[in-house]
């Protein structure tokens, strides 16, 4: 099979994943279609709420130029404490076409960014690699960072093989207890280290030239109050049995918003002792620390 037949294969079998929809572990099996909607409460059409360039991110992905970032609008996880829940358990803004993403994508080459970064993008892949794979026809060349929840199907994530540069996911918890606390996806553990294998799979450790993230994978942790224990379970886990070159994020910027103040043991940041615990433990283990 010639490559470009392959990768029109993968388009058609997302799409075909999307209404009813199976693209994430939830498998909500909804058309997606006026009101018959899933978890995330997002239409077909991508709900984009800004596109630019973006200097709030990891120094391997910002350089000089920033990085590129489309926040997509709704979420497959809706964490309790969300940080960002006024766009990701609202799903509000203007709809895109294929055509809005990849103008907004050339047009942030243009500009200088080192990547094109999708934020929450899991309940619109289909439509974000058919954006890509045009943007690219036209001679966008940056790399593509999939920024994602850890909360993915390895199914759909292998039908972004070739297309995603480099994955970002979140790694969030490691009891099924806690998931299904905080985000009522108790199969969160088991699917987090599913698709960070698959991701693994695609494109290897996260390669950095100029100072400049290429391809690979950077797992993100953020520190939850009282739950250094799972972080240590996490990052051993990425050490022992993903690779020893894993860059990681220990992110220290949790603070209680959304509905945190209904669970006191959340309610309060993370110390500075727990951030700091965590990331000596990974240093310890031989990961490398992005920040």
């Amino acid at each position: 099979m010639h490559p470009s037949d392959s990768i029109e294969a993968q388009l058609a079998d997302l799409r075909q994943r999307q209404s009813p929809c199976r693209l994430c572990p939830r498998n909500c099996g909804t058309t997606r279609i006026g009101d018959d909607l899933g978890y995330c409460r997002a239409p077909l059409e991508p709900v984009v709420v800004s596109a630019g360039p973006h200097f709030g991110e990891e120094r391997v992905l910002v350089g000089t130029g920033g990085s590129g970032t489309l926040f997509l609008s709704g979420c497959n996880l809706l964490c309790a404490f969300c940080q960002n829940w006024d766009i990701s358990h609202r799903v509000a803004g203007p709809r895109w076409h294929t055509d809005d993403m990849v103008y907004a994508m050339l047009r942030l080459a243009d500009a200088g960014c080192e990547n094109i970064n999708f934020v929450t993008p899991t309940h619109h892949a289909p439509q974000i690699a058919e954006a890509v794979l045009e943007a690219r026809r036209r001679r966008m060349h940056l790399p593509v960072v999939y920024n994602c929840g850890g909360y993915e199907s390895a199914d759909t994530l292998r039908l972004l093989d070739g297309i995603v540069n480099i994955y970002m996911p979140d790694f969030k918890f490691w009891r099924s207890a806690s998931a299904d606390r905080y985000a009522h996806a108790p199969d969160y553990p088991q699917r987090a280290r599913e698709s960070i294998r698959e991701m693994y799979r695609q494109v290897g450790d996260l390669v950095v030239e100029n100072e400049i993230a290429r391809r690979g994978v950077l797992v993100r942790h953020l520190v939850m109050p009282g739950a250094t224990d799972e972080g240590r379970d996490i990052l051993d886990w990425l050490a022992t049995e993903v690779s020893i070159d894993t860059y990681v994020n220990v992110m220290g910027q949790y603070r209680p918003m959304h509905r945190a103040g209904e669970f006191p043991e959340i309610d309060r940041r993370a110390t500075d002792k727990e951030i700091a615990d965590l990331k000596t433990h990974a240093r310890q283990l031989g990961l490398r620390l992005a920040e």
